[in-house]
């Protein structure tokens, strides 16, 4: 590659910010002047399993099939990726006169708006509902990243104010090989960084293991099984050569449980959630990759979640949540994220309180860096940017993937535009090189300037993955949109999956399993025996056991093309054969899929058992057919995902029922067959009110998500090779109604245009809902049926520190943060070099013609040059250190009084006392009746007992006074600590008070 490539373009308008309704609402317009048997072998291009062959899109968007390259004489299609186009599927939007209908409607529209002289913003959300706070922290006061901020200072000191531009900036979207690229700064060594999707996986790249999602990951409740699942998922990506991870995912929630990327995430419970993330981002960045945080903050669902093509609103859904929920509940994991040292935080689309995510001083300067002391880089989720100084003044670090409004058209918020306000002044130089030096750090902080791990590129050349987002063919473009049509090896086809005792599919099989939840077993029919007749009588004479497979999750999809499978969908989105993941960018690609089926064929003994399938939704069964069978599986699903791509007209879910006819599905078969065993695989709760209590239904198995390893992962569990272990990590409700007000999508924006989402139910989201107002539910959070019994004795509670009222005071930080000039430098260091080379639409930090630079006053935010007290809830990675003190310890024998080993989830719920009040309100304090605190996963042989031991922190013990901001213990009052299988009080089995 030569030099001409090495750092980026677009001479362009000056650093812009939009209006006050596409920015920051803390934040005004800049003026004028401111811009096994499976075991696949290594992949080659003619192997790629299932691999389409088109050019891929980014999550975020599909590729436009007007600009779509024609296919070569192999029928491949050439690497050509175009800017996103809202994917539909025909119906009413191919309809000419309905597109003429909204033409003239909108022209209506338009006319009145003109005679009326409003505008859009006169319509849209209210100014200042989230509080500025300003300047952003410097990064550099922790003593775990002090080493790290002290290497970057040096280096950081010596870049040109291009450079620190560059590292800052996203080349632009598919002008570099990875979802997202940050430009280099070659002249002090640093490299381009590859950052790339996603929470399941390696997104577009081959020979790299599908994981269980995170809902299965959290449904295990085993912190060592996170821990390793991130461990071995970010040694893949260091192998592939990715810098940045783009997970885990901890938002959403799951507010709404019919949210369309809750399965990337760790379930409805914050310290569930930030167990899961915490484990998963230590095992990623011990294998020296940048763990990234997603999605801060509130983004609970995918309609509206932006403005533009993609939903066709002018602004995206404002998340209107008050401070208290926002800290117990949203920013917890979080907080346990920045705790465990994560690299990156990735803001998200939507508003919160009426202010961009990736816009919001006190979300990012307030919250994340000085209450949480986050040390790390921020960077927008692709193209959640909206302002140019407005968001870096806010604390905006990295924007991807370095777009502004429109996709690939290299016309950035920052790049070159960055580069003109640091030249006028609007943009302060201490920003500038307090968002370069984040960047470089957290580089330093994960080891990557080790070239024996990240070896340094050809001279001349940039760091690169070994794999293409853009194209499956050996040989292609380095910069796939750009107008440079040269071609290199972009596929090295590395497999990155293991071998031997470390192949990654023995341990993803793990973890689905341990994922898998038993919810029913009556009679217990479960195990099943290989050979038949397991809990069941068994008759006299010797005849073969029959057992029926029912449904279309239980097999391959039913396409045309079997070569396709198990990646016939862009983007896996569709729901077609077994269920093993949702869709959109969370989603990656498959090196191979057991199904159901496959294993369960291979797993009963052909010569005592007889297996009949009918692997679809739509068979015309038999009721005498039903009736000879000893055993009916009946496999179905429900599916959703990401919210630029849709299937059958969704993405978050339209409710909580089965898909695909899957209720009648089990309706049909349990009406006859006296043993119906029904497995479900779905991406979070479903309601099962229409056949759960039919006397045929015997046993309900729910497997989440388990990745390329769904069949074998099932049958550890159905056949009892390992323990039923897998807990709830969600409430299953009788009905979507009853998850209240807060738990509804919004599918119509109110108001019509600037869609308000008002988080009016506050803490009581899932389990707490359900508790407070003793709605009768299904399933428990935290329920699980295990092969094994236990029993549970010896409650005790010891005090290991007194209580007290507050966290201890903020100290005085005692490492200062990197210091530079503030000198603006000067204007002729940012001319683009002399012959240089440019790329189309590839972002470059250089200028043309400075002549138009101006220094005029530039109108600061509103608050802006407030002096902002530092938070005393911080003064540490992930808040006050006293936060992390052990108030109390929580000890319990466990026993397994089963006839077999087994596994066993123990949980500790804490009840805050009554008649607590907040004393700067004045206000009476509501708590939910009982909260998850602690858990535990431990495995007993039978007849076994263990003594459990559990620690509860002052943040365990405390809540958030909006008017102390701060943390608080209440001193006075009895506290109940339960311990026991579920949240419901019928599995708490002991409890005692603390005073």
């Amino acid at each position: 590659m030569t030099r001409e490539y090495q750092l980026l373009r677009t001479p362009g308008r000056l650093l812009r910010s939009t209006s006050s309704a596409d920015v920051s609402h803390d934040s005004p317009e800049p003026s004028d002047d401111e811009q096994s048997d499976h075991i696949p072998t290594d992949l080659d291009e003619e192997q790629l399993l299932g691999f389409d062959d088109k050019s891929r899109p980014r999550g975020g968007w599909s590729p436009s099939k007007r600009r779509r390259r024609r296919a070569d004489a192999k029928g491949k299609a050439r690497d050509d990726p175009q800017p996103p186009g809202v994917q539909r599927k025909g119906g009413i939007l191919r309809n000419r006169i309905f597109w003429l209908i909204i033409t003239l409607l909108i022209t209506a529209l338009v006319v009145w708006l003109l005679l009326t002289q409003r505008k859009w913003k006169d319509f849209g959300p209210k100014d200042g509902l989230s509080p500025p706070w300003y300047p952003t922290p410097l990064g550099g006061t922790v003593k775990g990243w002090q080493a790290s901020y002290e290497k970057a200072s040096k280096m950081v000191e010596k870049m040109s104010l291009v450079e620190k531009v560059n590292v800052t900036t996203g080349t632009g979207w598919a002008m570099n090989l990875c979802v997202g690229n940050t430009g280099p700064a070659n002249n002090v060594g640093f490299p381009m960084l590859c950052l790339q999707d996603g929470p399941l996986g390696i997104r577009f790249a081959d020979n790299a293991t599908y994981w269980p999602a995170g809902i299965t990951a959290a449904a295990t409740w085993n912190r060592d099984l996170m821990y390793k699942r991130g461990k071995a998922w970010g040694k893949e990506h260091r192998l592939k050569g990715v810098n940045v991870a783009l997970g885990p995912s901890m938002g959403p929630l799951g507010r709404m449980p019919a949210g369309g990327r809750n399965w990337e995430g760790f379930g409805a419970d914050p310290v569930l959630a930030g167990v899961a993330a915490a484990e998963t981002i230590r095992g990623i960045q011990e294998e020296g990759v940048m763990a990234t945080a997603k999605h801060y903050i509130a983004n609970e669902q995918e309609h509206f979640r932006q403005p533009g093509a993609e939903w066709g609103m002018p602004y995206g859904i404002s998340s209107n949540i008050d401070d208290r929920t926002l800290h117990e509940l949203y920013l917890w994991p979080f907080q346990d994220s920045i705790r465990a040292g994560v690299a990156s935080v990735m803001c998200s689309y939507n508003m919160v309180n009426s202010s961009y995510a990736c816009g919001n001083s006190k979300l990012m300067n307030g919250i994340l860096k000085d209450e949480l002391g986050f040390q790390g880089f921020v960077q927008s989720d692709w193209l959640a940017q909206r302002s140019g100084v407005a968001s870096a003044l806010a604390g905006l670090d990295v924007t991807m993937p370095g777009d502004g409004e429109v996709w690939a058209d290299g016309d950035s918020f920052w790049g070159p535009n960055m580069t003109k306000a640091a030249l006028n002044g609007s943009l302060p130089m201490e920003r500038v090189n307090d968002m370069a030096t984040r960047v470089v750090a957290a580089w330093y902080q994960l080891g990557q300037d080790n070239e024996t791990v990240w070896p340094k590129p050809p001279p001349g050349e940039d760091a690169r993955p070994n794999f293409s987002s853009f194209t499956n063919e050996k040989e292609g473009r380095l910069h796939p949109d750009s107008d440079d049509n040269s071609t290199v090896t972009v596929n090295e086809f590395v497999n990155v999956q293991g071998t031997g005792q470390e192949y990654h599919a023995i341990l993803a099989q793990e973890v689905a399993a341990e994922g898998t939840v038993l919810v029913k077993n009556e009679g217990a029919i479960l195990p099943l025996d290989p050979q038949g007749w397991s809990g069941q009588e068994k008759p006299e004479r010797d005849v073969q056991y029959r057992v029926g497979i029912f449904g279309e999750d239980a097999g391959r999809a039913l396409d045309k093309d079997g070569k396709a499978w198990p990646n016939q969908c862009e983007d896996r989105a569709c729901n077609e054969g077994t269920l093993a993941t949702g869709w959109g960018s969370g989603s990656v690609v498959f090196p191979f899929l057991t199904t159901p089926s496959e294993a369960l064929l291979k797993e009963f003994d052909s010569t005592k058992v007889s297996v009949q399938q009918s692997l679809t939704n739509k068979a015309n069964i038999v009721a005498s057919d039903l009736k000879q069978l000893d055993l009916c599986l009946v496999f179905v699903n429900a599916d959703a995902g990401e919210g630029f791509v849709h299937w059958n007209g969704f993405t978050d879910r339209k409710d909580l029922n089965l898909q695909k006819g899957g209720d009648e599905l089990v309706e049909r078969v349990a009406k006859h067959c006296q043993n119906t065993v029904v497995v479900v695989h779905a991406v979070g709760a479903v309601v099962m009110e229409r056949w759960v209590e039919r006397p045929n239904v015997k046993a309900v198995v729910l497997a989440n998500l388990p990745g390329e390893v769904s069949g074998d992962a099932l049958v550890d569990v159905l056949f009892g090779k390992v323990d039923a272990s897998g807990r709830l990590p969600y409430t299953v409700g009788k009905s979507l109604a009853d998850y209240g007000p807060g738990g509804q999508i919004m599918w119509k924006p109110k108001p019509s245009i600037a869609p308000q989402q008002d988080f009016d139910e506050g803490l009581f989201i899932d389990y707490r809902r359900f508790d407070s107002l003793s709605i009768d539910i299904r399933y428990p959070f935290g329920f699980g049926l295990s092969y094994t019994t236990w029993g549970f004795s010896n409650l005790t509670l010891k005090e290991l520190k007194q209580k007290s009222l507050l966290p201890s005071p903020r100290k005085d930080a005692d490492i200062h943060p990197p210091s530079y000039s503030a000198d603006i430098p000067d204007k002729v260091t940012t001319y683009f070099p002399a012959g240089f080379r440019r790329l189309r639409n590839y972002i470059y930090p250089y200028l043309d013609d400075t002549t138009i630079i101006k220094t005029n006053e530039y109108p600061y935010p509103e608050g802006y040059n407030m002096v902002q007290q530092p938070s005393q809830a911080g003064g540490g990675e992930g808040g006050n250190p006293s936060l992390w003190d052990e108030h109390l310890l929580v000890s319990v024998d466990v026993q397994n009084t089963g006839s077999r080993k087994g596994k066993q989830v123990v949980q500790v719920y804490v009840s805050f006392p009554a008649n607590v009040t907040d004393d700067p309100t004045g206000e009476k304090v509501d708590f939910p009746v009982r909260v998850l605190r602690a858990f535990d996963k431990i495995e007993l042989d039978k007849g076994e007992t263990k003594n459990v031991e559990m620690k509860l922190t002052r943040r365990d013990l405390s809540y958030w006074s909006v008017g102390r901001q701060n943390w608080v213990m209440p001193v006075d009052g009895e506290f109940v600590i339960s311990v026991g299988t579920s949240s419901s009080l019928s599995d708490l089995h002991l409890n005692k008070t603390w005073s």
